[in-house]
Parts: structure tokens; C-alpha cells; sequence
């Protein structure tokens, strides 16, 4: 950042902070409603020391909010990245994120429990899968390292999912969506009293919609990114005794779509590498057959994705007196999905047989991705008498496996027509007289093991003052069952099975070309945190944080290295939080941070030599320093309207990279996500949300109407590394969301609502796949057109 901006940065958080303390209005709290859990223990909003963003049941509802991608439109400093489809999708904060196969660098919890451990060869898993987002409390996004109190490490931050919690009153709710794009979904959920210590909830979620991205190749489905899923939620609370709750989540889900392909978006008309010179012209053509901006052409005739998932978590809690809580959370669920798909959105021929560039396959009864987790949490939480001191210690440990062998054929260079028969020619191969393509059958088993113990405390000096301390030791180990091998074709339809890693064994036993990869880390992070309290609607604090990620391995990666360290990074972070009340209401909160980052895990393609396909790694190769400055502010200036804002600036920057070293014979270079000197991925500068909410004054026999408006501007960023695509910044967007809602109508059970999101139907881009070099064109994934439609909810 240049001085001038760092000044600007300094400015605003010195005039920010001083405003607060000196403005006399800041009398009462407006906003006690608000109780999040970010601490892992419920407190008002204002009174907790981090940056946290949290949206409501109504808030979800209005900005229609049904996946996991569309969070990221209303927090300023939350990005999604739905580089394999929404319900794929994964999240960066602070410009910390996820690279492909790595852990989660902003985990997601679902009732305090973190999201089931996937790894395969596509990214899923690890996140807020296809109906989690219905019958929520709120939503919560932490930003920062949450590296003490949270089960997983993270460096980026965690958004917690809190569903509703089943009440003592018998109640409910029934509702229907319709909308463009043959929008469809019905949910109900009923809650019973059961007897004075039971209380159960029940709720179903079923969404269909066709997707909006139109094929034009007559291959496979007519359109992708579309929606189908069912989802069923199971609560139950019982209180054993005055003093002991016993919680239990249930829940279910399934979707079942064409999943998702990027379109092709531009070529290298001049193309002088092999590779180059093979598929360009072929993607030049493609891209003149799809002029539409959602036009794409899918090369897969089995294209799909499957995901299916249940957990159960119980979560008892004992007051074992008036200063001492226990609490156990244990939770085991199962995640599997299967995916068809061509990678890079191509639907090529060669010498009249389809030719496939990467294409990504499930093996026959088997699937890509299929894991189970179980986890087992200890909270002990305590405090003295008079509330002078507060604190928590307790342990963690996760144990996740695959449910048998993974496995995925990803046909390279190849004409294929049955590719689980292995009917598959070698055209470019034959042409010039040696091998080129081939089928990789990547079969693999991943073991993680995580272990934490923690402690943090909270004492107050004097009414105003508190210092809070908190330390964690964290153990993880990886272990992954790599047994890859490659099916080539020298012979039309006549398959020679080798082993991928040593070409000169035979492997028509993929066993054979077993390697286990074994990666273990350790690591203390901890958290120092000073607050004041200059008059009771203040906050000011000042945060020191070291955050840690662990590493992993890539069982099925054999040309690039398969394993990669933990990363880390020092967080120094000063924050505001006020209330305020009288004539005007509302809240003003804002952090100022630096992190220094080291030990970077990056993602780098490997641009192949002739001959060979290319490879992506993911190494401890990077340095960089992220600083910024976050604001949330809610105003109330007359009754009836409000206006919620939320701003991020962020300055990201790689400053060192140190690539390992490659085999020159198989690639000309190693190309990271992000350049030295250059921003990092999917961080943009300026992001800005502004959301204004008009109540009508009318009588309340009538019923509630409201008019909301949602703007949302993002500064353009780097999606692929610009050395390696034409196109690898995504351009800024300005997408603007309406809602309007009809609650109790005429004073009944019945609500309604129209929304409407990206209204101007601008037309914007959401991903860029980084394949130009290696390949001689790019693709990139639109994002979503203007979408809109009603709902009626009939409450009982």
C-alpha cells in the first residue's frame, strides 16, 4: 500500500475511534438483541472484542439467501469461491483462502460443529452443503484467525451456522417459493411440546430450479448450475433434570444436478506450444459457437453431481452449580458425492471423435469424495462470584476416514466413447507417432486426525477495563493412500495400464501403485486481547493473535510434490464497537488489522513440456502482508427506516516466492495464484454493502409492509494469476438486490414477499479457470443473472 494509503487507513481508525469515545449520544444500547456466539458462549453483539458480520433469520430470507455462495455477497470482506458450484462452494476472509485439496482457511460450523472433512479430486466438502441454510437463528461470520476456541484452526476466520433451537410452544411454519428459472421450494417445519421437558422440531427444505447457464452442444443435460435438493432437519431437547439439557441434531441432505462447467471465454488466436497449438484453435471455435454470455458447450455426456450427506450431533450441558458449566459436543456424519464433469468447459473433437482436455469422472460404484467424521468436544466454563473473572478450557478431537477407496478417471488429451469400457483412442498421439494422452485413475483414502487443548480467560481489572488471554496446543496428521495410475492407448480401445509414479510397472491392479503419504504438525496459537470500556455502549480493544492452518497431502498428485506444511500468520487488530440511541439509533463497530503471513500455502500450475498433461501443486512457497480496515453500522435516522452498511478495505501482498524445485523435462515453469509484488486471490480492495429498509406507519390490523434495497460493490480482483491467463482479473461488479415483504397480513398467519437479486441483470464473472498457458484459452464462470420470485409462509 502506498503511504498515502496507509495514512488514509491510520486516519480513518485514529478519527473513527476518537469520534466514539468523545460523542456524548452513545447513551444506550439499541441493539441487545443481537447474541452471537462467537466466544463460544452467548453475549450481546457489542460487548464481544472481533469483527464479526451477523445475518438474521429475516436477513437470509429478504436477501434470498439459499446457498452458500450467495453469503459472500452481503459481507464486505467474505468472499465465496464456487469454482466447482455453489454447493461447492468455499470461502476466503482477509484474503486468507482455500486453495483446492488444503483444509479450510475459513471453517464452517453448524451448531458448533465443523463441517464434514472431504478431500477429492475436485474441491467439496468442508462447508455449508445444499439445504443448510434454512430455519437458521442467524448467521455469523468471524473474521480474523479463530485458533483457540474453535475446533479447526483457521487463519481467514469461521462463519457459524446456528439453527433454531426447538421452544416450549407448539408452532410452525409453511412455505412456498416460485420464481423465474422454474423456481420451486417448500419448506415446512413444525415445533412440539412434548411434555414440560421435551421439546421437538421438525423441518424439510425441497428446492428445484433449471439452471442458467444453456448448453448449446446437444451433449448431455440442456442446461447447468442448476438446483435440486431435499434436505430434513431432526431437533430434540430434553432437560434430564433442571440442570442438565440434552440437545440432538439430526439432519439429512441430497442433491442431485448437472453440476457445473465453466464457459470458454477467450483463445490464443497464435498459439506455439504443443498443447497450445492443439486445443486453441479448437477453443476459438467453440468460443464463436457460444456467442450468449450464459451460451456454453458441455463435451460430457454423463455430466452430474451428487452430494449426500447426514450427521447427528448432541450436545448435553450440565450447570453443575451457579459459576460451572460442563458441556459435550459429539458428532459423527457421512459425506459422499460423485461428479461428472470436462474441467475446463470444452467440447472438442479431433479427427471427427470427441477429445476431451481434462475431464473428471467417478469410477464405476465408487465415488470421488467419501468420508466420515466424527468429533468429541469438552467445554468446562466457569467464572468467580462477581464476574471479575471468566473462563473456559477444554479439549478437541476429530478422527475423519474414507469410506472405502476413492476413485476418479480424468481423461487427458484423449478421444473417448465409453470411457468406463475404456473405448478410448490417442488422435494427437497417433498423429505424431508417440503417446500423449491418457486416462489417470486416481484412487485414494485419506485419514485426519486432530487433536487440540485449550484455555482462555477473561479478568477484569476495573469496570472498565479487562484483559483476556486465551492459549491453545493443536496436534494434526494427515494420512493419504495414493494409487494412481495411468491407462494409455497406443492401440485404439486396447488399454496398457502403468503405474503413474514409476511408468515401468504394470498396474491392471491399481494396488500396485500404492504410496502413503504421511504429513504431522503441531502447533501453539494463542490470543492476547486488551478491552475498555469508557462509558457502557463502548468498546475499544486492541488484539494480538497468532493463527495457524494445518498442512496436508495429495495422495493423487504425482508430478508436483504431494505433501505441503502448516502456514501461520501474527494478527494485530485495534477495534470499536458503539450503540446509540435518542432521536437517531443505530450501531457503529470498526477494526483496523495487519497481518504479517508466512509459510503461505499456494496453489502453482505446472505449464507442461510436449508430451505431458499438466499439474497444479500446492507448496509452502509465499510471504504476504494483508492490512485493512472493516466497518458495520446500522442507522435508524427516523422511525420506519433504516440503513445497514458494511465496508471493507482490504491491501494484500505477495512479498516473496520461493518455488521448490520441478523436473524441467515435464513443465517450462511453476506459475502461482498470485505474482510477487501483486495482490493475492480474490481479495478486492474496496467492498462496500448498503442496505436500506423502509417499514410503512400503518395500522398494525393491516399488517407489516416493509420495501428493502441491497447494493453490493466489489473492487475488480485477481481470480488466476495475471502471468497466466489474459483475463485473470474479475472486473469490479455492482449488483443490486429488492425485497418486499407483507408480514401478518391483515393481521393473520400469513406472509408475503417478492425479492429480486442482480435486478439490472448485470452481467459479471465469477471465477477464471488459470489455463491459458498450459492450454492456450481460458474459462471462466458467470455469475448469476437476475433471479426473482415470491414465497407465502402460513405460520401457525
Amino acid at each position: 500500500m502506498p503511504k498515502g494509503s496507509i495514512l488514509k487507513v491510520e486516519l480513518l481508525a485514529s478519527a473513527a475511534l476518537a469520534t466514539i469515545v468523545s460523542t456524548p449520544a452513545f447513551a444506550q444500547a439499541t441493539n441487545d438483541d443481537i447474541v452471537v456466539t462467537a466466544r463460544r458462549v452467548e453475549e450481546r453483539l457489542q460487548d464481544v472484542p472481533i469483527s464479526i458480520t451477523v445475518l438474521s433469520s429475516q436477513q437470509i430470507a429478504n436477501r434470498n439467501i439459499v446457498n452458500a455462495g450467495d453469503i459472500g455477497t452481503y459481507v464486505p470482506s467474505l468472499t465465496s469461491n464456487s469454482r466447482f458450484g455453489p454447493e461447492n462452494t468455499s470461502f476466503a476472509i482477509r484474503g486468507f483462502t482455500q486453495e483446492a485439496q488444503t483444509a479450510p482457511s475459513v471453517a464452517v460450523y453448524f451448531a458448533d460443529v465443523s463441517a464434514l472433512r472431504s478431500q477429492g479430486g475436485t474441491q467439496s466438502g468442508n462447508g455449508a452443503g445444499p439445504g443448510s441454510l434454512f430455519d437458521l437463528q442467524n448467521i455469523q461470520v468471524l473474521k480474523g484467525p479463530q485458533g483457540t476456541l474453535f475446533g479447526r484452526n483457521t487463519t481467514g476466520g469461521a462463519i457459524l451456522l446456528v439453527p433454531q433451537k426447538p421452544t416450549s410452544e407448539l408452532e410452525g411454519y409453511v412455505e412456498g417459493s416460485v420464481g423465474n428459472y422454474a423456481l420451486r421450494r417448500l419448506q415446512a417445519v413444525i415445533n412440539v411440546p412434548l411434555a414440560d421437558t421435551a421439546r421437538l422440531r421438525l423441518g424439510m427444505d425441497r428446492q428445484t430450479r433449471d439452471g442458467f447457464l444453456e448448453n448449446t452442444s446437444g451433449i448431455g443435460p440442456k442446461d447447468f448450475n442448476n438446483v435440486d435438493y431435499i434436505a430434513l432437519r431432526a431437533s430434540l431437547v430434553l432437560d434430564l433434570t433442571p440442570d442438565l439439557e440434552n440437545y440432538t441434531i439430526a439432519s439429512y441432505s441430497k442433491s442431485d444436478t448437472n453440476g457445473y462447467i465453466p464457459k470458454i471465454a477467450t483463445c490464443n488466436t497464435a498459439p506455439t506450444g504443443f498443447s497450445t497449438g492443439i486445443l486453441a484453435p479448437r477453443a476459438c471455435a467453440q468460443l464463436d459457437r457460444t456467442p450468449g454470455f450464459y451460451q456454453i458447450e458441455n463435451g460430457n455426456p454423463l455430466a452430474m453431481q451428487k452430494i449426500e450427506q447426514w450427521q447427528a450431533i448432541n450436545t448435553t450441558t450440565w450447570l453443575a452449580s451457579d459459576t460451572f458449566t460442563v458441556k459435550n459436543i459429539a458428532s459423527y456424519g457421512e459425506f459422499r458425492t460423485r461428479n461428472n464433469t470436462n474441467l475446463f468447459g470444452d467440447n472438442f473433437t479431433f479427427a471427427g471423435a470427441p477429445f476431451t482436455y481434462v475431464g473428471v469422472y467417478a469410477d464405476k460404484d465408487s465415488y470421488n469424495a467419501a468420508q466420515y467424521t466424527f468429533s468429541e468436544e469438552v467445554q468446562l466454563q466457569g467464572r468467580s462470584a462477581n464476574d471479575a473473572l471468566i473462563w473456559q478450557a477444554g479439549f478437541f478431537y476429530e478422527n475423519s476416514d474414507t469410506l472405502g477407496i476413492q476413485s476418479t478417471l480424468s481423461p487427458i488429451l484423449l478421444a473417448c466413447t465409453d470411457i468406463y469400457a475404456f473405448q478410448c483412442s490417442d488422435p494427437v498421439g497417433a498423429s505424431i507417432g508417440r503417446a500423449t494422452g491418457n486416462i489417470q485413475n486416481s484412487q485414494s483414502a485419506y485419514k485426519f486426525e486432530s487433536l487440540g487443548l485449550y484455555a482462555q480467560a477473561t479478568y477484569k481489572l476495573t469496570d472498565q477495563f479487562s484483559v483476556t488471554g486465551g492459549i491453545r496446543y493443536s496436534k494434526d496428521r494427515v494420512e493419504g493412500l495414493g494409487q494412481v495410475r495411468r491407462i494409455l492407448f497406443p492401440t485404439p480401445n486396447v488399454p496398457v495400464f502403468v503405474c503413474a509414479n514409476n511408468p515401468t510397472i504394470s498396474a491392471v491392479d491399481a494396488s500396485a501403485c500404492a504410496v502413503t503419504t504421511v504429513q504431522k504438525s503441531s502447533k501453539p496459537t494463542w490470543l492476547i486481547d486488551i478491552d475498555y470500556k469508557p462509558v457502557d455502549d463502548v468498546l475499544l480493544y486492541a488484539k494480538y493473535a497468532r493463527g495457524y492452518r494445518q498442512g496436508g497431502v495429495n495422495a493423487s498428485n504425482v508430478g508436483l510434490g504431494s505433501t505441503w506444511q502448516p502456514e501461520k500468520v501474527d494478527t494485530y487488530e485495534l477495534g470499536a464497537k458503539a450503540s446509540f440511541s435518542g432521536a437517531v439509533r443505530g450501531y457503529f463497530n470498526i477494526a483496523a488489522f495487519y497481518n504479517d503471513f508466512s509459510n503461505q500455502i499456494l496453489q502453482a500450475n505446472g505449464v507442461p513440456t510436449p508430451g505431458n498433461s499438466p499439474a497444479t501443486a500446492l507448496i509452502n512457497a509465499g510471504k504476504s502482508r494483508i492490512r485493512g480496515v472493516e466497518v458495520e453500522a446500522s442507522l435508524t435516522p427516523v422511525q420506519g427506516l433504516t440503513f445497514d452498511v458494511g465496508y471493507a478495505y482490504l491491501d494484500t501482498k505477495l512479498q516473496s516466492f520461493n518455488p521448490p524445485a520441478f523436473d524441467p523435462t515435464r513443465f517450462t515453469a511453476l506459475i502461482p495464484t498470485a505474482t510477487v509484488g501483486g495482490p493475492l486471490t480474490l481479495s478486492p480492495k474496496n467492498r462496500v454493502t448498503v442496505t436500506g429498509t423502509y417499514t410503512l406507519p400503518i395500522d398494525s390490523s393491516i399488517g407489516k409492509i416493509s420495501f428493502g434495497a441491497t447494493f453490493t460493490h466489489t473492487d475488480s480482483q485477481i481470480a488466476a494469476a495475471p502471468a497466466a491467463t489474459p483475463i485473470g482479473v474479475l472486473p469490479a461488479t455492482d449488483l443490486l438486490n429488492l425485497n418486499l415483504n407483507w408480514n401478518s397480513v391483515a393481521g393473520g398467519p400469513l406472509d408475503f414477499a417478492l425479492f429480486a437479486t442482480n435486478v439490472t441483470n448485470e452481467k459479471y464473472l465469477a471465477i477464471v479457470g488459470g489455463s491459458y498457458n498450459s492450454a492456450g484459452f481460458e474459462s471462466v464462470g458467470p455469475g448469476q443473472p437476475r433471479m426473482y420470485g415470491g414465497r407465502v409462509r402460513v405460520r401457525f
